[in-house]
């Protein structure tokens, strides 16, 4: 009788140790986990919004901070520039101050910012650290590598304009040049003939004859463009002449 009391009793006791273990043993170990990109591209003067998420296995509360440092591409510490607890705390010194913007959202997991106008100067490592207790343990920091370039020159309209003006008029020019000796071939003078002008006056026209008269050769503009300065000046006045014979028909009556 007094064995099965004794089986008892120990099985009582191990019942006992496990709710003890339950009741007023350490509570499962909470976690939270935090991802940033591995890498970000900008150009110089552009707003950069430094990406960071979090998932905790309790919700955000009033005790929850986020941290944001900085490590310069050259090396050496972290330097912390941007902090949250229950509102943003933004460097007031350094290379930092002024250009950065809380863009996060605790209910919905975010803690992001903005840098605003990057330099070259910013390229380097950013880290994200964020604390939800009782949500302490876990991947609580997440990094992120950003690499600024210079901005790449943008030609404007206007730059394409007065290029044109530079460079394509006065190859237009010059192509209209050329193709107007083309067309209208200068004539060499003929130095043993005298030189006739179109509007000579022709055989029957002496005597007044008017209806007799050649028919003459009319001057282009071509031919007044690749002419001569001193054929110019011949035909200018046997222009003449010719005026003031025609006036000398008019009052005879022909």
């Amino acid at each position: 009788m007094c064995r099965p009391l004794r089986r008892n009793s120990a099985v009582n006791a191990v019942l006992l140790a496990c709710l003890v273990c339950c009741c007023f043993g350490p509570s499962p170990v909470s976690s939270i986990t935090v991802n940033t990109p591995s890498e970000l591209h900008a150009a110089k003067g552009d707003a950069v919004t430094l990406s960071c998420t979090f998932i905790s296995t309790s919700s955000p509360t009033s005790k929850m901070t986020v941290n944001w440092s900085y490590r310069p591409q050259s090396g050496g510490p972290p330097v912390s520039f941007f902090h949250f607890y229950s509102r943003a705390y933004p460097t007031t010194e350094g290379q930092f101050n002024g250009r950065i913007r809380w863009q996060g959202s605790p209910a919905r997991g975010d803690a992001s910012i903005l840098l605003i106008n990057a330099t070259l100067n910013d390229n380097g490592t950013y880290a994200c650290t964020v604390r939800n207790p009782p949500d302490v343990h876990g991947s609580t920091t997440s990094h992120t590598v950003l690499t600024v370039t210079p901005k790449a020159v943008r030609i404007r309209f206007s730059d394409v304009a007065v290029l044109l003006a530079f460079v394509l008029l006065p190859s237009a020019i010059i192509t209209l040049v050329l193709l107007g000796q083309m067309l209208c071939p200068r004539k060499k003078r003929n130095q043993s003939k005298a030189y006739r002008s179109p509007i000579e006056v022709t055989e029957g026209e002496e005597y007044g004859i008017p209806g007799h008269a050649a028919k003459e050769k009319r001057i282009t503009c071509c031919d007044l463009y690749l002419m001569d300065p001193d054929e110019h000046e011949y035909y200018l006045q046997e222009l003449k002449k010719r005026r003031t014979i025609d006036e000398g028909y008019a009052e005879s009556g022909f």
